[in-house]
């Protein structure tokens, strides 16, 4: 059975979304708008995050919120500091909506940053440091922030993206002291903040296209975070390791805010070092983390693994893509529960989670929607939602769905139809409602008139005991229009025959690369997400020729 897609279609929730959705607002002047207050009136600030942070230190004072190379920071600490530096940056000028980029590493500064700006109703831009000059310099100029605190290590970098260029941000040193002599003694416990408004502006990655600004509300996080400790929740007392970049939505809303809210605390790592971290789970008894799976890869491919102390290690979440299956297995033979989930910056992130319980009978599987969270399937070809068991596009709707794209109408009019976001990401749902992500849709090739998901046969090239990564991409070919290239590592010697034949006692016939290339390590982008874009530029004309 197959319904339209339209507003009601499979579901019966309201739509537009809350907190996210109102594609009208998104015009060349978004953010600037003014406040947009729920309607009930005088519950605009019922979702603002700045509440949480101010309710656990007024319950929890003393207890230790970050852990940064050894130095703790209490709860009364964060929230004076971040109440102080919110007050400085009102007093400096800087209004409701206004953009606040940074330019750096995980630190507790950045934390305080965070905070203040949740508490002043203004919007965080947390830069990649990463990205070349001229891509930093795009999103400046596209994001236009009043202020840019740069890391003393990336001044260089930060000059290089401001030279020449229309943004014209006052740059302020983002550093203990820097933020110091920002802060000012006042009351911002009047400030305007409502649930609708901007809080994070998180920029995609760009692997194709000029990258988009994602802009994320108070509530979309608040949302966001219920869900996730209502499906794979975090205590009190735990110790959550902290390693994914602040630069991306799940350096904040995959377990860190949700640490913060229930008054846990968080390791918080400059960046991430596996031999550290395989330290750091044993002697800091970790008992939560995320990652995304090239974390765990490298994590179970460093000698130490094999005798690190992960008995701590109560629950580890794993997104940013699909897992391996091989790679869950080793996980689990160490007695690590994995929860596998799959999320998107525009749905703030979290949309899907496999928790432990179902890891064995389901691996390879994304899980269920979290609560409060939509999923449907939507025919490629027809654009019809499909009901019950089946293959198709995935969408989503729930208060977590961003407010759209910064400036950019036409692009967030594609990302939002009927109230549903639409991801560009395929997907298998089964009879019990399980979901399993098969690729991108502009991932997937098409052989000889079937359609090939290269996640499904990167997942059986990781079976193979000599390959430690794969991936697979679509060049052309003159007989089936395209055909499937390997670019694998290897941890060993072996030859070509023997991956393809290893596929094909696994693939249809169609589903098996043609061609299989050696390489010492795969591009990634700065989240550690492979460039199938670079493989395509390289190999294409090669194969081709």
């Amino acid at each position: 059975m197959t319904d339209r897609l339209t507003p009601q279609a499979g579901n019966a929730g309201p739509s537009p979304l809350q907190g996210g959705g109102a594609t009208d607002r998104l015009t060349a002047q978004a953010g600037n708008a003014g406040p947009s207050p729920l309607q009930g009136g005088g519950m605009a600030e019922l979702h603002t995050v700045g509440r949480m942070l101010r309710h656990r230190a007024r319950t929890t004072p003393a207890r230790t919120a970050i852990d940064f190379d050894g130095v703790a920071t209490t709860y009364r600490e964060l929230d004076e500091r971040s109440e102080r530096l919110a007050a400085g940056l009102l007093d400096r000028g800087l209004t409701r909506g206004d953009r606040v980029a940074t330019l750096t590493t995980n630190s507790p500064e950045h934390v305080v940053v965070f905070w203040a700006c949740a508490k002043a109703g203004l919007i965080l831009l947390p830069l990649n440091w990463r990205l070349t000059a001229p891509e930093l310099a795009y999103q400046l100029d596209d994001a236009e922030p009043q202020l840019l605190l740069v890391q003393p290590r990336h001044e260089e970098l930060a000059a290089q993206a401001l030279a020449g260029e229309r943004a014209d941000p006052r740059v302020l040193e983002l550093s203990a002291s820097g933020l110091e002599r920002l802060a000012v003694t006042g009351d911002v416990l009047g400030a305007e903040v409502a649930d609708d408004d901007g809080l994070l502006l998180i920029y995609t990655s760009g692997t194709t296209g000029k990258p988009k600004g994602a802009l994320l509300t108070h509530a979309n996080t608040f949302w966001t975070n219920l869900s996730l400790d209502l499906t794979a929740p975090l205590r009190y007392d735990d110790v959550v390791l902290q390693i994914l970049p602040q630069f991306h939505v799940g350096g904040w809303n995959v377990q860190a805010v949700q640490a913060w809210w229930k008054g846990a605390t968080v390791v918080l790592e400059e960046g991430f070092d596996a031999a550290r971290v395989l330290d750091l789970i044993g002697r800091e008894r970790i008992t939560a983390m995320m990652g995304v799976p090239a974390n765990y890869l490298f994590l179970a491919e460093h000698p130490a693994f094999a005798d690190a102390d992960l008995t701590s290690l109560r629950l580890a979440i794993v997104g940013g893509a699909p897992m391996p299956e091989a790679l869950l297995r080793t996980w689990q033979e160490r007695g690590v529960a994995i929860a596998q989930g799959y999320g998107l910056t525009e749905a703030a992130p979290n949309v899907l989670c496999l928790p432990p319980e179902d890891a064995t009978s389901r691996i390879g599987f994304a899980g269920k929607p979290y609560l409060h969270v939509e999923v449907a399937l939507r025919d490629v070809a027809t654009g019809r939602l499909l009901l019950g068991p089946g293959e198709g596009e995935v969408l989503v709707r729930g208060p977590n769905v961003f407010a759209g794209y910064w400036r950019d109408a036409e692009a967030t009019g594609a990302a939002l139809v009927d109230g549903w976001l639409v991801t560009g990401d395929i997907a298998q749902r089964d009879a019990e409602g399980f979901y399993r992500i098969c690729d991108r849709t502009k991932d997937m090739l098409i052989s000889g008139g079937e359609n090939v998901y290269p996640a499904e046969v990167e997942s059986v090239l990781h079976e193979h005991d000599a390959v430690v990564e794969a991936a697979v991409i679509g060049v052309p070919d003159d007989r089936w229009g395209e055909v499937g290239l390997a670019v694998v590592v290897l941890r060993r010697d072996v030859t070509e025959d023997e991956l393809l034949s290893h596929c094909r006692e696994r693939l249809a016939a169609y589903k098996v690369p043609k061609h299989v290339r050696v390489v010492d390590a795969l591009p990634r982008s700065s989240m550690d997400k492979v460039r199938k874009d670079e493989l395509r530029e390289r190999y294409a004309p090669e194969v081709a020729t």
